[in-house]
């Protein structure tokens, strides 16, 4: 039964090379999850209270982060053909500790993939009702779901479709709206609102987009080189964050307004409707892919027993289409913000694993050259565990600076400290039931 609902797509052994794919075609989809909806309102709130040159260096200073972030991270799943959570295994977190991360990303990216969902549920209504909100959210969740089942395959080519229509469109609406303006004087107008430090505006920037850096080898186990992955984030982050962005601040100018999301799915009609549409597919489809990847990690991990992605990411569609479809997922909001405080610092123990402390690089090693992956695993690293409570600890309750970025650089600096003083020791060994050869293609 599970071997008939979509592909299985390597959810716990590294992805061959013959099954990998070329830089830009993967930098498509990592545009398309950085040129969102809600990345307009994050220009339109960083404009709201910043001027234009300002919000410009924030945007700068923001991107530079996650670029760094995500490069570093996204080189490790290149390398290794695995998903976050199954790297998780050998870089730090043991298979006990990448079990509790393959849920907190099911968790996580589950909610935002109904609320995203509701999201467009609420834009189609305004736009052409037709059906209740209710059911819009239903049918537009189980569309993405049909998407995703079938694997990376399917999501590129939706990519392919849904990117360029999105950025034609929306520059139509940008256009529209802003030809009645001089634009030279919105770049050189004051902010609207009250005004936004660089550090607060940084801030949203970097943290607008922690997760999916933190969540970055789901995708780059598909590339072939460390030169792709650069590559690709340069060109998926720069034009994300600028391209929509900056777009959004000069919205916000141009409407004095920060909620500006309105204006551009609904000022030129039907265009508004395709917006809403191109829009949210290729952002959610990926929420939902990751979120199978790390459902079926923490089921192997608990049950030993491997568990099919399609299967699993036809479940989860379906819960998260009935959840938007219910309108209870607003209720786990304030959850969502606490699971996003617990990421950033599972980055920093990733690379300071991979790149200084190197514990467990060895085996990686060792089962990469064979087309398997390690045979057995830690079962706990109480060490890591420690340092990433803290870590989250201080990213949620120390106001000085970036929160996200300070929990990630906490954890980066803990561990490389208890690495050199021999505390990363993991407690027991587990095999890995799925260490078996990759399959031919």
């Amino acid at each position: 039964m599970a071997s008939s609902v979509g592909v299985d797509d390597y959810a716990l052994t590294r992805v061959p090379d013959s099954a990998r794919y070329s830089w830009w075609s993967v930098a498509i989809q990592r545009f398309g999850q950085v040129s969102a909806l809600s990345q307009f309102l994050l220009g339109a709130t960083v404009g709201f209270g910043m001027g234009f040159w300002q919000a410009f260096l924030a945007f700068t200073l923001g991107s530079v982060i996650l670029e760094l972030i995500t490069i570093l991270v996204g080189v490790i799943g290149m390398r290794e053909g695995l998903s976050t959570s199954m790297i998780a295994r050998w870089t730090g977190f043991g298979r006990g500790g990448s079990a509790l991360i393959g849920l907190a990303i099911g968790i996580s990216l589950i909610g935002w993939f109904g609320i995203q969902s509701a999201v467009s549920a609420q834009g189609l209504v305004s736009l052409i009702g037709g059906l209740p909100e209710w059911a819009w959210a239903l049918v537009f969740g189980l569309v993405v779901t049909a998407i995703v089942v079938r694997g990376f395959h399917s999501m590129a080519w939706t990519a392919y479709l849904t990117v360029p229509a999105f950025l034609i469109l929306v520059g139509w609406s940008i256009i529209s709206e802003l030809s009645s303006h001089d634009v030279g004087a919105l770049v050189s107008s004051a902010p609207p609102g009250p005004q936004l430090s660089l550090l607060e505006g940084t801030t949203l920037v970097a943290g607008g987009f922690i997760v999916g850096a933190v969540i970055t080898p789901d995708m780059t186990r598909f590339n072939r080189t460390t030169g792709d992955v650069v590559k690709q984030t340069l060109v998926g982050i720069t034009l994300g964050e600028y391209v929509i962005g900056m777009a959004g601040v000069l919205l916000a100018h141009a409407v004095k307004s920060a909620e500006i999301t309105t204006i551009v799915t609904s000022s030129v009609g039907w265009v508004g409707l395709l917006i809403v549409i191109a829009g949210t597919i290729k952002i959610n489809d990926w929420n939902l892919y990751s979120s199978g990847l790390g459902v079926v990690n923490f089921i192997g991990t608990v049950s030993g027993r491997k568990a099919h992605r399609g299967l699993i990411t036809a479940v989860l569609g379906i819960v998260g289409s009935v959840l938007a479809a219910a309108g209870i997922l607003g209720a786990f909001s304030d959850f969502l913000t606490v699971l996003g405080v617990a990421f950033p610092p599972i980055a920093g123990i990733m690379v300071a694993e991979y790149f200084v402390v190197k514990k467990w690089r060895g085996e990686l090693e060792t089962a990469r050259a064979k087309g398997t992956v390690p045979e057995d695993a830690p079962v706990w690293v109480p060490a890591t565990i420690v340092v990433w409570v803290v870590s989250a600890l201080i990213g949620k309750f120390v106001e000085w600076g970036l929160p996200s970025i300070n929990s990630l650089v906490v954890a980066f600096v803990l561990y490389v400290i208890a690495g050199k003083l021999g505390l990363i020791r993991g407690v027991g060994r587990s095999r890995t039931a799925d260490a078996d050869p990759v399959p031919a293609v």
